[in-house]
């Protein structure tokens, strides 16, 4: 018997970005701290990872901590910074080992030496692998990825390696941190908010959303097969109209 191409993976999204949200709020459910569900919320990406490959995902982009996530309490900063670290130091062997590709976008300026040499290191260590390409969204904020490239741009005029009159939509992408990247074509947002929290602003212009309940550690394998499918069933258009 056939297969019915809106169940089948293989028309499924190959890029997947997530807003990986509730966290905190899975913590407090449970009478825990908020670094208790940050700690879990860790762990379940690996899973999400894990999945990919046969969900015919190549690429998944995660947000982990974005530019408005400073205004937290110092405590909380401190432990998520923490957190990276530990995750990066306990997870770069298995993730070279498993042919995933590691990037780093967002601003780093902020972020301390050693993390920054440990983003680094992974991105170096797995630079080879072509599996799965997971994107860390660190320190990252669409409306300041548009400034930074908006500024490298201005530079590139300014200094006669662009001329102006060649500035079109295809090229302030080229400037932009997920600029070997494809566009995402489905984005996720976990915990039940309806919001996009300023994520891939310009690369989501045409991707497909799907806001579900479920808080980040509660999140399944399973869950992320059934949102996969339902993407395939939906007809894309990017603005035409199909006949």
């Amino acid at each position: 018997m056939p297969k019915d191409p809106h169940t089948d993976v293989q028309a499924g999204p190959k890029h997947v970005a997530i807003i990986m949200d509730g966290n905190g709020r899975w913590a407090q459910a449970r009478g825990r701290p908020r670094l208790f569900g940050h700690h879990a919320g860790a762990r379940r990406v690996r899973e999400v990872v894990e999945a990919c490959p046969g969900l015919g995902i190549k690429y998944l982009t995660v947000f982990a901590f974005s530019t408005e996530n400073w205004k937290r309490t110092q405590v909380e900063v401190a432990g998520l910074m923490s957190l990276f670290r530990r995750y990066i130091i306990k997870e770069t062997r298995t993730l070279a080992e498993n042919g995933i590709r590691v990037r780093f976008i967002g601003d780093r300026v902020r972020l301390d030496a050693k993390l920054i040499d440990l983003m680094d290191s992974l991105e170096e260590a797995t630079k080879d692998n072509d599996l799965v390409h997971l994107t860390v969204a660190l320190n990252y904020g669409g409306r300041d990825e548009v400034a930074r490239a908006t500024k490298r741009l201005a530079r590139d005029v300014a200094e006669g390696r662009l001329k102006p009159e060649d500035v079109d939509e295809e090229t302030l992408p080229k400037y932009l941190d997920t600029r070997v990247l494809p566009d995402p074509d489905l984005v996720i947002r976990t915990s039940g908010e309806a919001r996009i929290s300023n994520f891939l602003l310009w690369q989501s212009a045409y991707s497909e959303y799907e806001f579900i309940d479920t808080l980040w550690p509660d999140f399944t394998a399973a869950e992320l097969e059934r949102l996969c499918r339902n993407y395939g069933a939906r007809e894309r258009r990017f603005g035409a109209v199909l006949a």
